[in-house]
């Protein structure tokens, strides 16, 4: 007997769990259950809610440490070998690799990607796919499948090597930069998102298309959105859904994104008897899944001429920017703003992204890679790089705080402007808006500490206010001192710094670069020392973005 499409579509409605089946060896990569239902999809968003709700409480904070605890469920019966090891690519399929595995589903995802070709525009064409202006399409699929032999045997995939290297191996964010919406050929592993409940929820991945990747843990009732991602060093943080995720043209696939479940099809059973073997793995069609949507490509209200970025986003009579949509969208009850909840959401969220760098560049400490000799040039993009930069530099995580930065100005300054001007959106029952904010934002602040080790062993402690008032000062590149890790100005804090004259040239002509929170990928950047003695355009300001929420509040409070 084999198993057909056709069978398999009404299967979604009626397989269980469990697999409850026996394996040979503990590494084998048994198919018990051969259709992914939508249980099986509630079961991964469970699995996920409990490593986010881990990492947000700080019980593990590495890929290895969570997936080795109690957090996980499926520890016990993991076989000796395996490395747990993801980076931000790797992670959502690592995860749901994992899952599949211990619950005898199938399991394929895209391997090889070519950009697709478009018109000669603004967007330079990237030697790198994962930054091809126009996104990808997919060339092939890998599968983990059960082979059947000539003699009628069964072979396995080893489990323990598809997440150990196939997976890491062949995962990158190129995957991830598809529109999804084609289900003809070979499809994307994931379709877009519908912005609603059912459509984002625990298990939804959020991919940036300046090269980061993160996965949904939990989506609050007040609509905001939750996520885990990882870090070359195979560390886990957590974060909040905000522009530091950047909406770009459709083909790059910004956004969010759910897997396409799977169905294998023409198996025939396996010498066990109670699993599938041999036959391909299918992924759903458009028509098979309930909550795919593009309002995030394009908008409510399209733009009639086609620009994807002229399209509006309305809600409640009004027109709102994507990110206020988003939220208001999974909001559950009546659709609100609320000034005060903003400011504590948004100020949490970046101390958590600062307590997080502290890890990062300790690493970067602990491996003695400020102590080496600066090289002679950047790399060719310092944001999508290999090797020691890409491992303990920090541009891609430093941009994305300082873009928090600015978020938090600018959505200070929106709540401020319509609370002015009455709009019924925003909620605030109290007298002197602009003061409570303020009021928040010194407590949070200076309640939001960090300490960092000096050269000489020092340890320097910073508030959120000090990282504010530094941001654009605190060095991404990993050969700086520690102290120029952290934007230190003062004799004092600078007195164990051990940077040469070559590096601390380097630091004053890295400053462009540093003040501009943009990511670029589409522009060179393996500069030398002398090239980067003046802002290049494309690659760094000559000024810095205003970020001073204090003085603006302060400001606020004199004219209200």
């Amino acid at each position: 007997m084999k198993l057909h499409l056709f069978s398999l579509l009404t299967a979604f409605s009626i397989l269980g769990t469990a697999t409850g089946s026996f394996a040979a060896d503990a590494r084998d990569w048994r198919i018990t259950q051969p259709v992914w239902t939508e249980t099986h999809e509630q079961l991964f968003g469970e699995f996920i809610v409990r490593l986010g709700e881990a990492v947000e409480a700080r019980k593990c904070s590495r890929v290895d440490t969570c997936l080795k605890s109690d957090v996980n469920p499926y520890y016990p019966t993991d076989p000796a070998g395996l490395k747990y090891y993801a980076d931000c690519a790797d992670l959502p399929y690592y995860l749901r690799g994992y899952f599949a595995w211990k619950n005898g589903l199938p399991f394929s995802m895209v391997n090889q990607v070519k950009p697709i070709e478009g018109p000669v525009g603004p967007l330079k064409p990237s030697k790198d796919v994962r930054y091809s202006p126009h996104g990808n399409y997919v060339l092939s699929r890998y599968e983990a499948l059960v082979k059947v032999q000539p003699d009628l045997t069964n072979v396995y995939p080893n489990a323990v090597r598809v997440l150990n290297y196939t997976i890491p191996g062949l995962t990158f964010s190129a995957t991830y930069r598809m529109m999804g919406t084609d289900d003809t050929g070979l499809m994307s592993d994931f379709y877009p998102a519908r912005l609603d409940r059912t459509g984002i929820r625990p298990g939804t991945v959020i991919y940036d298309p300046n090269g980061h990747v993160a996965i949904v843990y939990r989506v609050a009732d007040d609509g905001r959105v939750y996520y885990i991602d990882a870090h070359p060093d195979n560390s886990l943080t957590m974060g909040m859904f905000s522009p530091k995720f950047v909406r770009s043209a459709p083909g790059q696939g910004a956004g969010f994104k759910n897997f396409r479940p799977l169905a294998l099809v023409d198996a025939v059973p396996d010498v066990a008897g109670d699993g599938w073997a041999g036959g391909k793995i299918v992924p759903a069609f458009n028509h098979q899944v309930h909550n795919m949507g593009i309002e995030q490509f394009y908008g409510t209200n399209p733009d009639p001429g086609g620009d994807w970025a002229k399209g509006k986003f309305s809600i409640l009579g009004r027109n709102v920017n994507f990110y206020d949509y988003v939220r208001m969208k999974l909001t559950v009850g009546e659709l609100h703003i609320d000034p005060i909840e903003d400011m504590n959401h948004i100020v949490d969220d970046i101390c958590i992204s600062v307590k997080d760098r502290v890890n990062s560049v300790d690493t970067a400490r602990a491996e003695g890679i400020y102590l080496k000799p600066h090289p002679e040039k950047l790399p060719e993009n310092i944001y999508g790089t290999q090797g020691e930069w890409e491992t303990y530099a920090t541009p891609s995580r430093d941009a994305r705080l300082k873009v928090a930065f600015v978020d938090l100005l600018a959505n200070t300054v929106s709540n401020i402007e319509r609370y002015k001007n009455k709009d019924s959106v925003i909620r605030y029952e109290g007298t002197n808006l602009a003061g409570d904010l303020l009021n928040i934002y010194l407590e949070k602040s200076q309640a939001c500490q960090i300490t960092y080790t000096t050269t000489d062993n020092r340890s320097i402690t910073l508030n959120l206010e000090d990282v504010r008032q530094r941001i654009f000062a605190m060095s991404f590149d990993p050969y700086h001192c520690i102290e120029l890790r952290w934007g230190a100005a003062s004799a004092e804090e600078l007195a164990s710094c051990s940077d040469d004259a070559n590096k601390r040239a380097w630091y004053e002509n890295e400053k462009y670069l540093r003040n501009q929170p943009e990511r670029r990928f589409d522009v060179r950047m393996d500069y030398t020392l002398e090239e980067l003695a003046n802002p290049i355009p494309g690659v760094g300001l000559e000024t810095a973005p205003d970020v001073d929420v204090l003085s603006y509040l302060r400001q606020q409070i004199d004219w209200m």
